[in-house]
């Protein structure tokens, strides 16, 4: 079993800057892709940015060039540095890691979510 804390979200005026991280525990073997997600009110959870093993990454058109998705492999951490946000960037954010957990197929974990909320 694995499990994901996040931490980071907060209330933030527009413009300004969040910093979310997503520590992964349990008994992993390795962690394929880090992944964030937010969902906002009434709408659908979408994939916001995301990272490779490798340190690939991919964004969604709505934030590129503002968030910036990083990992730090030793510690099974992923983070979303979040810059110049925007009321639309109002949402709870996700973190869900695709891992090896000494089964034979990769399975896909969700942490608990944390609010993120811009002011105009």
């Amino acid at each position: 079993q694995v499990q994901l804390v996040e931490s980071g979200g907060g209330l933030v005026q527009a413009g300004g800057s969040l910093r979310l991280s997503c520590a992964a525990s349990g008994r992993i073997r390795s962690i394929n892709a880090m992944n964030w997600y937010r969902q906002a009110p009434g709408k659908q959870r979408v994939l916001v940015a995301s990272i490779t093993d490798r340190g690939s990454t991919n964004y969604a058109d709505s934030v590129k060039g503002r968030f910036t998705i990083s990992r730090d492999n030793a510690k099974n951490t992923a983070y979303l540095q979040m810059n110049n946000l925007q009321p639309e960037d109002k949402a709870v954010y996700y973190c869900n890691v695709l891992a090896d957990t000494y089964v034979p197929v990769l399975q896909h974990y969700w942490g608990q979510g944390t609010q993120v909320t811009v002011s105009s």
